[in-house]
């Protein structure tokens, strides 16, 4: 299954600075394992040593957070548009 990525600012230095890249998978998982076969070293920065997604860094699945959804076995269905979002932080 073929989904559309939104990549961050941050991230793109992977990306050949590419906003949107297209990835394969069933699953964010499967979707975070074709980026990072594309993209090498884009999944350290995605998923933490233990395999869980950073806690800095927020995924949306067809605007669905996959926090509130399943995680990285969250479904991504064919045509899927991903958004990979930095937790932004501070104050005054």
């Amino acid at each position: 299954m073929s989904v559309s990525v939104r990549i961050p600012t941050i991230l793109r230095s992977y990306t050949g600075d590419d906003s949107t890249v297209s990835a394969d998978g069933a699953t964010l998982s499967e979707v975070v394992d074709s980026l990072e076969s594309s993209y090498p070293g884009i999944k350290a920065r995605i998923v933490d040593e233990d395999g869980a997604l950073r806690r800095f860094v927020n995924i949306y699945v067809a605007e669905e957070d996959v926090r509130f959804a399943e995680g990285l076995a969250t479904a991504t269905p064919d045509g899927t548009q991903i958004s990979i979002i930095p937790a932004v932080a501070g104050g005054c």
